[in-house]
């Protein structure tokens, strides 16, 4: 297949079209070929194929207001292969962009996608990231995405990882933060997982500014013998620092969830909070959708669709 094919390839897979607006930056990378760029005004992309992987490095310009979100499109389209990126972000202070990512891996056998991201967010500087998965029905893809981020004094950054469509595969997520002040951190994941999907999530922020605020969510389903692992580490260090790590997860079948929010707070006037929640669907709920006519399986579906919806949505 050529380039221009290989693109369609990957939108196809997800239900979408190739960008076509001149004034929407796009990337897209297949395996560890670069396949196209287009970019706008204040962004600065630049990206390296080689043969063991793929470095990029994402720069938005001081002030500089990206307009529409940003979209980069990661692929494989064969059954098996592997797609390794390295990505340094730097937004520059009060500059703001959002960026749309998805990862697509439909035909998945034997994938393997790594990514390794370092990312500074200057003063008074917004980053959003909103980070989408296809994966193929047999869960043959291995998912390892590993950043490291630094926010700025009064900085702001949000992601959202979310599965689309297809078997969770093997997810390892590891994420850490560090936050200056009057800073804002969110860190968000949705997984359904089923079979033998494992799912493993490692965030930890620490709020070290202060009045820097931060959030960890995480709500996973698992079925079958699909397994989770969650831990989340909040650190507040700083005066007036407030967070908050919130885990929920949904078991059915034979599946094993473990979660470990571990709070830790080094300031008399930091305040730090967590929920953690495992087990299965709310009785009552379910009760109150099956007498609507739902199926037990059906009313299940519908709370699980329920807990994994996203609740804000990055617009750019």
């Amino acid at each position: 297949m050529g380039k221009q094919d290989l693109i369609e390839a990957l939108y196809g897979s997800l239900g979408e079209s190739c960008v076509t607006d001149p004034e929407v930056a796009h990337v897209e990378i297949h395996g560890n070929e670069v396949l196209g760029l287009h970019l706008v005004s204040g962004l600065e992309v630049e990206a390296d194929s080689r043969p063991e992987g793929i470095e990029v490095e994402i720069r938005v310009r001081a002030g500089a207001r990206i307009e529409k979100p940003v979209r980069i499109c990661f692929g494989l389209m064969p059954e098996s292969g592997m797609q390794r990126i390295s990505m340094r972000t730097r937004v520059a202070e009060e500059a703001r962009v959002a960026i749309l990512a998805s990862c697509t891996f439909p035909n998945a056998l034997d994938v393997l996608h790594e990514m390794e991201a370092d990312i500074e967010i200057g003063t008074g500087a917004e980053y959003l990231y909103l980070e989408r998965h296809v994966h193929g029905p047999e869960g043959g893809v291995r998912v390892i995405p590993k950043a490291t981020v630094n926010l700025g004094e009064g900085a702001r950054f949000r992601t959202d990882f979310e599965l689309l469509r297809g078997r969770a595969g093997d997810i390892d997520i590891d994420y850490g933060a560090t936050c200056g002040a009057h800073s804002v951190l969110e860190l968000a994941a949705r997984i359904s997982a089923r079979g033998d999907d494992r799912i493993r999530i490692h965030e930890k922020a620490e709020l070290a500014g202060e009045a820097a605020r931060g959030v960890l969510t995480t709500n996973i389903a698992v079925r079958e013998q699909a397994t989770a692992e969650i831990k989340n580490t909040m650190i507040a260090s700083a005066a007036y620092a407030r967070g908050h790590v919130d885990c929920k997860e949904i078991i059915r079948d034979q599946a094993v969830a473990h979660a470990i929010p571990i709070v830790e707070v080094r300031h008399p006037q930091a305040h730090v909070t967590h929920e953690a929640a495992i087990g299965s669907v709310d009785s009552k709920q379910l009760e109150t959708l099956m007498s609507r006519g739902l199926d037990e399986d059906q009313a299940t579906d519908l709370i699980i669709e329920g807990l994994l919806s996203p609740a804000y949505r990055s617009q750019g």
